[in-house]
């Protein structure tokens, strides 16, 4: 098990949280998505790790900004 959390930008409202939770959690490998509005912060739970861009990818496919670290 990976937990890997990131930050997203553009999040303002529970629509934003679901649209982000449903992308991610459309990665093959990912168990458990997490998503704190106030605070930005995205947090996954995978089999493995995660490759950042597929992460930035599904972020951008919910309409956010994954910051990349």
């Amino acid at each position: 098990m990976s937990t890997q959390s990131w930050t997203v930008n553009g999040m303002t409202c529970d629509h934003c949280v679901r649209a982000v939770t449903q992308e991610v959690t459309a990665i093959d490998t990912v168990q458990a998505v997490r998503v704190d509005l106030e605070g930005g912060r995205l947090t996954v739970d995978s089999t493995a790790p995660l490759d950042e861009e597929t992460v930035a990818v599904a972020v951008d496919e919910a309409g956010y900004e994954l910051v990349r670290s």
